[in-house]
């Protein structure tokens, strides 16, 4: 053997016992033992790693822990697969499942770029977007009853950046009786705080970027179902095809998170409750939404499916735009950054942001006016977070 074939040559792993953390397999594909071996591989007849854009060790388990945590304490089955963020997530569960002609029934009240997504990538495809109150189940059961060609019902709850909630178990019962496929984006909660599996959830999709990873060092993004079938022969293919996976060291960061996200997830929600009471009784703001307050319109829901309130709300505050935008550049504390669910505080103005390409009709329909500021509540000491944010709104 020559020198530079010796360099360039792959050496053998000389690990003797198992990892105790999770290793990052930086690799784009992986050796058979033979020929016969990649044959019985790529005939399914056995199953094995081969290339890192259909499944990858690092990623793997991570999807699977995932899986596990929204299927804590059931007997169900669930399969995870991890994409490149939560956005190709979305769109992998819509591709993977529907064709031109079918319809997806949803809320006004979404995130501002799964709303960008439906309404000018999705319909490109022939897939029509139908938006009503999901939170009526007379409206929705009218839908599903007059038109077949609804095949799924999409939602949020809570919703970015209202934090709107609806009954999952009322909404699921509903699809159910007219045999439609039901996906929740279940970021905002986490699996710590709801499981909506429980409640008759087919899909579930997480941007990992948010709380399942909650430092802010990566993007990825994830869907869950309990068909083991379709996500096998339907999402996966999806994913493959479309090149959405995940890559290991993405999956790693996010991998790394989940071990601290019931610590955080406890911090995030007493600060943000402690918040909610305080900002609800300032004279410079019209509204606080945060399902915690006894006093919102979904209070009884969300303490009916969630183990606490979350970390994020939002709340409106008097005057023109203009104010708003003052009080956004008063923040000494708090970050104003476009994501959330890190640690420490982050505070968006939606109307200029995150919702800047939605529709103004549809944006104000979903409740998102010049004067919303939504805030990701972080660990911080809560103190600390409430001086700085009644000195910027003052």
């Amino acid at each position: 053997m020559h020198f530079d074939s010796l360099s360039a040559r792959e050496w053998k792993d000389p690990k003797t016992t198992r990892p105790h953390i999770l290793p990052i397999y930086a690799t784009s594909s992986f050796d058979f033992e033979d020929i016969e071996h990649s044959m019985r591989v790529f005939g399914n007849q056995e199953v094995a790693h081969t290339y890192s854009r259909y499944g990858n060790p690092t990623v793997d388990a991570t999807a699977a822990k995932i899986a596990a945590m929204e299927t804590f304490e059931t007997d169900m089955e669930a399969l995870a697969i991890m994409t490149n963020s939560g956005m190709a997530a979305i769109d992998m569960l819509i591709g993977g499942l529907l064709k031109s002609g079918d319809k997806i029934l949803t809320q006004h009240t979404l995130y501002g770029g799964t709303t960008e997504l439906l309404m000018k990538i999705v319909t490109r495809t022939g897939i029509e977007i139908v938006m009503t109150d999901l939170s009526d189940p007379e409206k929705v059961d009218a839908y599903l009853q007059k038109d077949p060609s609804i095949r799924l019902v999409y939602f949020e709850t809570p919703a970015n950046p209202t934090l709107a909630v609806i009954d999952i178990s009322v909404l699921t019962e509903v699809a159910q009786k007219h045999n439609r496929w039901t996906a929740i984006d279940n970021t905002f909660a986490t699996p710590y705080l709801q499981q909506p599996f429980k409640h008759g959830v087919d899909f579930i999709i997480h941007s990992t970027t948010k709380y399942l990873n909650g430092h802010g060092t990566g993007m990825a993004g994830v869907v869950i179902g309990k068909d083991i079938q379709i996500m096998k022969e339907k999402i996966w293919t999806q994913m493959k095809l479309t090149g959405a996976n995940c890559s290991p060291f993405e999956a790693w960061l996010v991998y790394q998170g989940l071990k601290t996200l019931p610590l955080r997830m406890h911090k995030h929600c007493a600060n943000a409750l402690f918040l909610a009471y305080k900002l609800s009784e300032h004279p410079n703001v019209s509204y606080v939404n945060y399902p915690g307050l006894e006093t919102n319109e979904n209070y009884t829901i969300a303490r009916k499916q969630m183990s606490a309130f979350g970390g994020m709300m939002s709340f409106e505050l008097k005057g023109d735009i203009q104010n708003a935008i003052k009080a956004m550049n008063n923040f000494k504390l708090c970050s104003l950054a476009p994501t959330l669910g890190d640690v420490d505080t982050l505070i968006l103005h939606p109307a200029s942001s995150s919702h800047i390409k939605v529709d103004p009709e549809l944006r104000r329909k979903a409740g998102v006016t010049d004067g919303l500021i939504r805030v990701s509540v972080g660990i911080e000491n809560p103190q600390d977070l409430l001086e700085d944010i009644l000195q910027a709104i003052e």
